[in-house]
């Protein structure tokens, strides 16, 4: 019978409420005490810790080693570039040097003053690039201009090389950004102003007599072709890049999941075995990494495979502790009834006897419930041919229908069905739904076993209906619950014979369902129709 509800207040409605402690006198220094959250904690330490679900391991290696080659190539396309500026330079940069040295010789002091003797066709030369423009500058002694551009840009003094050595800087002319290569030319020193009749040629003297003067020859040219030459050697470089970087990517991943195959030929094995197959991984075969995972996992098999033991032997032992005094008990009541004894006492041996028979059916039922509920307790599934099975539940039940005047039949098909499962578990299943409908079905009533196939499914449908009282949609949900009845309901049951159908249709990969029969239309008259749905074993095999 099912209890109603009862509530509790918690709390006193009078008197003073005791004292509620201080959230803040127990607050922990987070920034020194809190520590980050366990995602392998048991369910009761991480109760209350919102985690977020943590990564795929394949992703997390991927991401380490995809990320920092995805930052370093931009830098090595940086580093690239800068290497190829100057690689381009070296060969312009000698040539540059080249054309200052010749310039530089066509110098030559006439009077004192730097003149250049540049012939046409050293000067057209200077001149032509079918590229970059040219640009050069000769200043004397005094910083006059001897030939060249007038506006070209000038060192520092500091900056001016010793005469006969080739100095390069970058400067920007006319909007240009052009490569200067400078030199000096070094002159005689001017003769002394009273030595002057000395020197037909007529040598200037003036303050700075006495002392050597250099000239200043610049040439320079734009960067085109150097621009060129770099792009040229960038593209040789990074074009290939684009090939090779997602040919690494790839690598990277099938890699990554060669690395990875042992979990997931770790994680197939474990799928392909059966429920009551607790025997220990081989650790030796497991890579190093995970081979602490792999033996941790067997101490936990060998663990679950001793508490599974001693389950099984609590049950086999219970069974047998609690079934043979209720059988000695029901015994001799059934053997005291046989004596002359008075009306009063019959009637308590006859409750006796009945009771006894109650407690056995309870005690029946409680274990397998217990045997139903824990799905790892060694379960084998074999094809089981449930047609047959049906037929020997109804025969099993026969005389208790005949007790009630009661029409118990069977319906199947013609040929046999076969399903996985375990018989004992599945003719438990059968008898504990025919029980019920013979309880609560009333005198005269009709039960019907049936065994349906349904091919289209790949389904077998097991249904008993009756004619019984039926069950509201509201109270369906709750008959399948332990020790639930239905209020003023006639019968003496336990409340139990739904809930083990259920465990065992859902041990089996099925599903209960619970409908009406209705077997009279005008008045509407419904019984209960109860259908258990199993996948069918594929391919059947023969019948011996």
């Amino acid at each position: 019978m099912a209890s109603p509800a009862s509530t509790k207040d918690d709390a006193p409605r009078d008197g003073p409420r005791p004292a509620q402690p201080n959230p803040a006198a127990h607050t922990p220094d987070t920034e020194h005490e809190a520590a980050p959250p366990n995602p392998f904690a048991p369910p009761d330490e991480a109760e209350g810790t919102a985690t977020a679900r943590p990564r795929s391991l394949f992703g997390e290696i991927l991401d380490w080693m995809l990320a920092p080659l995805l930052l370093l190539w931009p830098m090595s396309i940086a580093v690239t570039y800068l290497v190829a500026k100057a690689i381009a330079n070296g060969p312009f940069d000698r040539a540059l040097e080249t054309d200052a040295y010749v310039l530089a010789r066509q110098i030559h002091p006439v009077n004192g003053v730097a003149t250049l003797t540049l012939p046409d066709v050293a000067r057209d030369f200077l001149g032509s690039d079918n590229t970059d423009k040219v640009f050069y500058q000769v200043l004397g002694t005094r910083g006059e201009l001897v030939a060249g551009a007038a506006d070209m840009p000038l060192p520092t003094e500091d900056d001016r090389p010793p005469p006969g050595l080739v100095e390069f800087r970058d400067e920007t002319f006319h909007g240009n950004d052009i490569r200067i290569a400078y030199t000096t030319v070094e002159f005689p020193a001017a003769p002394p102003c009273e030595d002057v009749l000395a020197h037909p040629s007529g040598a200037l003297c003036g303050a700075a007599s006495g002392q050597a003067a250099s000239a200043l020859v610049q040439i320079g040219e734009t960067l085109d072709k150097r621009s060129a030459l770099a792009n040229d050697i960038i593209k040789g470089v990074i074009l290939p890049q684009f090939v090779i970087l997602p040919l690494a990517i790839v690598l990277v991943w099938f890699g990554l999941s060669r690395g990875l195959a042992p979990l997931t030929a770790l994680q197939a094995n474990l799928r392909a075995r059966r429920p009551d197959d607790l025997s220990p991984l081989d650790a030796l075969r497991a890579p190093p990494e995970i081979e602490p995972l792999v033996t941790s996992f067997n101490d936990l098999l060998t663990r679950l495979a001793q508490n599974i033991d001693l389950q099984k032997r609590f049950i086999a032992d219970a069974a047998h502790q609690m079934k043979t005094p209720l059988a000695g008990l029901q015994m001799q009541a059934e053997l005291a009834l046989r004596q002359e004894v008075s009306p009063e006492v019959r009637h308590s041996l006859e409750q006796i006897a009945a009771g006894a028979d109650q407690t056995a059916r309870l005690v029946t039922q409680l274990l397998a419930l217990a045997r139903a509920e824990n799905r790892l307790s060694g379960q084998v599934f074999a094809p089981v041919e449930v047609a047959h099975l049906a037929r020997l539940a109804v025969r099993e039940w026969v005389q208790a229908a005949l007790a009630k005047q009661m029409d118990l039949g069977y319906e199947g098909p013609g040929e046999p069905v076969f399903v996985d499962g375990n018989p004992v578990m599945l003719r438990e299943m059968l008898s504990n739904v025919i029980d019920n409908a013979i309880r609560y079905t009333p005198v005269n009533g009709r039960i019907t076993v049936r065994v349906m196939a349904e091919p289209a499914k790949n389904l077998v449908h097991l249904e008993v209906e009756d004619t019984g009282p039926g069950i509201a949609p509201a109270e369906r949900p709750k008959v399948v619950e332990r020790f639930y009845r239905i209020l003023g309901r006639e019968g003496d049951g336990s409340g139990l014979g739904l809930a083990i159908v259920r465990e065992i249709a859902t041990m089996h990969g099925g599903t209960l369902t619970l409908d009406d029969h209705v077997y009279q239309t005008s008045p509407r008259l419904a019984g209960t129709l109860v259908r258990v749905s199993l996948p069918v074993h594929a391919p059947a095999p023969d019948l011996p």
